[in-house]
């Protein structure tokens, strides 16, 4: 398709009237997008784009499809770990080639985890994870030979840990020659990869156009092959009823984020499939324990009753419909070692118990949120349950990219949160929830959570050899952060997504960086 004519179809299917059928080699795809900040796999951290980097990047390894406990090779042909050296030597695949031409070597590897490295974006602390630093990264990655490189950590993790680590949308590969053209002031392109590709996926960037589309164009040299389809275009459609009746009425292949009672209209109906898949997708609410503004926000006591001021069975099963479960541990369901006892439920009388026990009065805090469900759904069950309790809260309801931009600059009191693991290790969900060194922005140093004990527990469990021994580590700390934590825990999911059911191929995982468009047809 030439750059003329895409525009021309962007636009058309932007504009599609009701009824018109979606063009028969493009799949059109109906989403909230105005959570994403950057499509640079490099400082990507928000769920659509997280859902989008799969199909422009590739990574050396990534888990296997139809089993994401096993680590399949991508870019990498083969590889060697040696555990006491902390070193994995990679073989990469002599024909593997970005979308632009240009050859993989080891010089793009190199350059990737440099560039995510030192650009230290929001998810730089997985690779922190490894011991990687801007200081000690460049003598830690070494080429041996045109298709063979060296890779060294210096964190106590095991080669499997670091495997699944360099298995994360933030381990992309892109194309050094590429971004290195596209370079200002020292930038490692990172302006310019917001808006464009520079990967071997399946498909390459071909229009981004921000709270509008992103449009994808099949990359037919790609390694695994070239896409079923031409394009994909994911419409940003920030109301779920107008994607709703967009999906029903056949101007677009698929829905996301539809809303329960969205859902509820569409199952039965003639022409469209409701698809429930398992999802690692958790909601909480967390207090910014560092913000001063709010002495509240950092008292044990408070973050005590709140855990009983939460209508964890109304929010799921009445307003949320059996999109999501209650779940109340920082592990979700389907990882190994996550804990399944939910200790809380809604009881006002005990919560002002609680604060009456602590001298607390007149509680009161600001709640942030996206304004589109489950999130905004969710902060107005709390408003009214914890009203209940005696305390009050006022929400700021905004966009997604809003929200996660005061949440990352540490300007709120408390937030809805997501929370997706990176990768099939409960060390992805620890290393957020339970670390904190000051430095990198995880979940507790985002909230400013205080925990050089936690810290400790969090080391020696990625660090313990003895699965079982590992398990039992992850399940005390689970047990602490579920009893005495700023966090909240309220809920899993499970994905609900609308296809039209001449819509075949569709496949999603657990994460939500599994999503593949790469085999769908139509």
């Amino acid at each position: 398709m030439t750059k003329k004519l895409l525009p021309l179809l962007v636009l058309a299917v932007l504009s599609a009237a009701a009824n018109a059928a979606t063009p028969p080699n493009t799949l059109v795809v109906a989403q909230g997008l105005d959570d994403i900040v950057s499509l640079d796999p490099a400082e990507a951290n928000e769920l659509s784009s997280i859902q989008t980097v799969p199909s422009l990047y590739q990574r050396l390894v990534q888990p296997d499809r139809d089993n994401p406990a096993k680590i399949s090779p991508i870019l990498a042909k083969s590889w060697e770990a040696n555990a006491a050296a902390k070193t994995l030597t990679i073989k990469l695949k002599p024909d593997a080639k970005f979308a632009s031409g240009n050859p993989l070597r080891p010089e793009d590897v190199i350059f990737s985890y440099t560039r995510a490295i030192t650009l230290n974006k929001s998810p730089a602390f997985i690779l922190n994870v490894l011991g990687w630093e801007p200081g000690n990264i460049a003598s830690l990655l070494k080429k041996v030979d045109d298709h063979t490189l060296e890779l060294r950590w210096t964190a106590d993790v095991s080669p499997a840990v670091a495997l699944n680590i360099l298995s994360t949308p933030i381990a992309s590969i892109v194309d050094e020659k590429l971004v290195s053209a596209n370079v200002k002031d020292n930038d490692f392109g990172n302006a310019w990869l917001k808006m464009h590709s520079a990967g071997s996926g399946a498909y390459k960037m071909r229009v981004y156009q921000p709270h509008q589309a992103i449009v994808l164009e099949a990359n037919d040299s790609a390694p695994g092959g070239a896409p079923k389809l031409k394009s994909i275009i994911i419409k940003n459609v920030p109301d779920p009823a107008s994607r709703r009746l967009l999906i029903q009425q056949g101007d677009a292949d698929v829905a996301r984020d539809l809303g329960a009672d969205q859902i509820s209209a569409l199952e039965g109906k003639a022409g469209v499939k409701v698809l429930s898949i398992p999802s690692a997708e958790q909601n909480y609410l967390v207090f910014n324990a560092g913000n001063s503004a709010n002495p509240l926000l950092n008292n044990p006591a408070f973050w005590e009753a709140s855990r009983w001021l939460v209508d964890y069975d109304g929010i799921t099963k009445d307003l949320l419909k059996g999109q999501y479960f209650v779940h109340q541990s920082f592990l979700p369901v389907g990882l190994p070692g996550a804990l399944e006892d939910n200790p809380f439920k809604f009881d006002p009388a005990k919560a002002k118990e609680i604060l009456a026990k602590a001298g607390i009065k007149d509680a009161h805090f600001t709640l942030d949120v996206e304004n589109k469900p489950p999130f905004i759904t969710i902060a107005q069950s709390m408003q009214a349950s914890f009203a209940q309790g005696g305390v009050k809260v006022d929400l700021l309801p905004a966009a997604g990219s809003q929200v996660y931009a005061r949440v990352r600059a540490k300007q709120h009191q408390a937030a809805i949160r997501l929370w997706i693991p990176d990768y099939f290790d409960a060390h992805s969900n620890a290393s957020a929830f339970a670390w904190n060194d000051g430095k990198s922005s995880t979940v507790a140093g985002l909230n400013g959570w205080k925990i050089p004990e936690l810290n400790k527990a969090t080391l020696a469990a990625v660090a313990e050899p003895d699965p079982a021994k590992r398990l039992d580590l992850y399940t005390k700390m689970q047990q602490e952060l579920q009893h005495n934590s700023p966090y909240v825990f309220v809920d899993q999911g499970k994905t609900q997504i609308v296809v039209r059911d001449n819509v075949k191929g569709y496949q999603q995982g657990l994460n939500a960086d599994m999503v593949w468009y790469d085999k769908v047809t139509k």
